[in-house]
């Protein structure tokens, strides 16, 4: 959640926040005033405790003949500050759900606007060029026994699908050589839940707006993530962590789910929008005013991935209008897709500041030992959808594919895949 200290303080930086992002002013102006009922409900509370306190130090020293009446006031004391507490917890509850609404405070820079808004920082490599007619994806796919869509309606509906044979190789592939990326950087790997508490689903901000993305088992209570992000936030929550050694860097591998709703119609051909896939996601906790060099690192290690798959790509600045609730900036990679003629997101990272760790209760201590929110930061370094640039971009006329000298350890040695 927001830092409430900038909410009572310096509400005008919120206030352009959430303007850059095109939110509803009234819920900055909802959190203020019911920030400021609870702190007055608070302030009566504690008054009328300090005065039950003095009365508590009458009695014992009164007389014999006194002490009934002071008693009598104690007690009639004792409903007002019960009665007291009971309504500052109401507004406090309150208070908390109204910052809850407010997305996290964009950094100074990120560009206002919605999704066409970007800002391309830079471009790099040459886009594929072909002297035959190239084929899609999923054509490649089925002419290698990569991809079986039909299977995967049959089995499970539309956007699912069977990665078998050589695509089966060609996306562990990809996932082993992230996780040597990310091993050689000091990640710590883990193999993440893919269903997780409400609590910790909320505290990651995917609750908000794009709550109907996400799947949810009502007989369990639990939801199936869509990013290994939401398991790897809650990993230290409710704790204090040493950051004395420099940030706590974790590479996830999972599974995710995602409903896709609202993209009827839309990349309905092949495996670019599907309902489930794999990835391999960094996440970082480190501290606040180490983020953004963070951010930048985390960026570096996708430009290396991207760039040893030999992928033409450019990197945006998300504009704000276009980011997650929890994010305060994210830089996309999007790939070359030839058959599109246009750039698809491979890659985003983001940096999400100290929104995530505050609401789920991750801290550490600063130098005048108080504890305070660390800042949270993911970013994806392997996905399934890189096979869909990757075929593309390597496909040769008889519809083999060239695998990029990177992959060929993690493939048995091979270096083309035929039909």
């Amino acid at each position: 959640m927001i830092d409430t200290i900038l909410l009572r303080n310096q509400p005008e930086i919120i206030a352009e926040s959430q303007a850059k992002r095109g939110n509803d002013p009234a819920i900055l102006e909802e959190a203020i005033a019911a920030d400021s009922k609870w702190r007055a409900a608070q302030s009566e509370f504690e008054t009328l405790r300090a005065e039950q306190n003095r009365f508590n130090d009458q009695v014992k020293k009164a007389t014999k003949e006194e002490k009934p009446a002071l008693i009598a006031e104690v007690k009639e004391l004792a409903g007002r500050v019960k009665a007291a507490a009971a309504k500052a917890s109401e507004l406090e509850a309150a208070a908390r759900e109204a910052a809850l609404r407010i997305e996290n405070t964009v950094i100074a820079g990120v560009p206002a606007g919605g999704e066409e808004n970007f800002v391309t920082l830079r471009t790099h490599g040459k886009p594929a060029e072909f002297d035959f007619e190239p084929r899609d994806h999923l054509e490649l796919g089925e002419m290698l026994g990569a991809i079986d869509m039909e299977r995967g309606a049959k089995v499970s509906g539309a956007r699912f699908y069977f990665l078998r044979g050589v695509g089966a190789q060609l996306e562990l592939a990809l996932m082993n050589l992230a996780l040597s990326k990310a091993l050689a950087n000091g990640f710590v790997p883990l193999i993440t839940p893919t269903l997780v508490k409400p609590e910790i689903m909320q505290g990651t901000g995917f609750l908000g707006e794009h709550a109907d993305e996400v799947y949810h088992l009502e007989n369990q209570d639990l939801y199936l993530t869509g990013t290994s992000e939401v398991a790897l936030a809650g990993y230290h929550a409710d704790e204090i962590l040493d950051l004395e050694n420099g940030p706590l860097r974790y590479a996830g591998w999972s599974t995710c789910y995602r409903s896709e709703a609202g993209s009827h119609g839309k990349d309905t051909r092949g495996i670019i929008r599907v309902h489930q896939f794999n990835k391999l996601e960094m996440f970082v906790y480190t501290k606040p005013e180490d983020a953004e060099a963070e951010h930048d690192r985390l960026v570096a290690w996708q430009e290396e991935m991207l760039q040893a798959l030999g992928l033409s790509y450019r990197v945006i600045d998300v504009a704000a209008g276009d980011l997650g609730s929890s994010a305060a900036r994210k830089f996309d990679i999007e790939a070359w897709v030839p058959t599109q003629g246009a750039y698809r997101e491979l890659t985003s990272t983001s940096n999400c500041t100290g929104y995530q760790a505050r609401r789920l209760g991750t801290r550490y201590r600063g130098e005048n030992g108080k504890t305070q929110p660390v800042a949270t930061l993911n970013g994806t370094l392997a996905t399934t959808r890189w096979i869909v640039a990757l075929l593309e971009t390597h496909q040769r006329a008889d519809g083999s594919v060239a695998i990029p000298a990177a992959l060929q350890p993690f493939m048995g040695g091979m270096t083309e895949l035929r039909p």
